[in-house]
């Protein structure tokens, strides 16, 4: 079973246990200092987000923009990273790996939105808590998904179960509309266990 983690020291301990943890959109403020209620305003972008073109299924199901930023542990603010190529070795994913994705980058207005830029710094502080020894600075890639059903199925994952080959992943749900299903699913690495949940309320 699955059970949301309440307050800060809690969730490192679970990551360290475990590997992962669920926090639950009440308890968001209390471990990043941000309410849910002030990154509602950037809901909006996810409307507009361009097709993801790097679909080797050919599907039109996903739409993306990206951004990459250094964080070194102790800062007050991320630093900002020329626009790149999203990029994952054929090992780790073998539908989408081995080639330089350049999804469009997240748009000005997000990129400067204070609440998205403290967020991110925010969930990297909370990874980095669970390392006894931190590296000097955090490589970090931000996605903008968003998952369409139209027609007939959505596929987030199209790669089915794989690896990032990056140290952590935060997957932040930012709404639902007329979507049944969306289960989550997080593996082992060494082995055939796991779990399964469903997001369903925003962050």
């Amino acid at each position: 079973t699955m059970r949301t983690m309440s307050n800060r020291a809690e969730i490192v301990q679970e990551m360290r246990a475990k590997g992962f943890c669920l926090i639950a959109p009440a308890q968001l403020d209390a471990v990043t200092g941000i309410a849910p209620t002030s990154l509602d305003p950037l809901r909006a972008s996810w409307d507009a987000l361009p097709r993801d073109a790097y679909l080797r299924d050919g599907g039109r199901y996903r739409s993306r923009r990206h951004a990459s930023y250094v964080q070194t542990p102790g800062a007050s603010a991320l630093a900002d990273v020329p626009h790149r190529a999203h990029w994952q070795p054929l090992d780790y994913n073998a539908l989408h790996g081995g080639i330089e994705r350049w999804f469009e980058p997240v748009t000005p207005e997000i990129a400067g939105n204070d609440t998205w830029r403290q967020f991110i710094l925010r969930v990297g502080e909370l990874c980095a808590g669970t390392l006894a020894a931190p590296p000097e600075r955090w490589y970090i890639e931000a996605h903008q998904f968003r998952i369409d059903t139209a027609e007939g199925i959505g596929r987030p994952t199209p790669e089915g179960a794989h690896r990032d080959g990056v140290d952590f992943v935060a997957v932040v749900l930012v709404n639902r509309r007329g979507v049944k299903g969306g289960e989550s699913r997080v593996f082992d690495a060494h082995g055939p266990s796991g779990v399964r949940f469903t997001l369903t309320e925003p962050w």
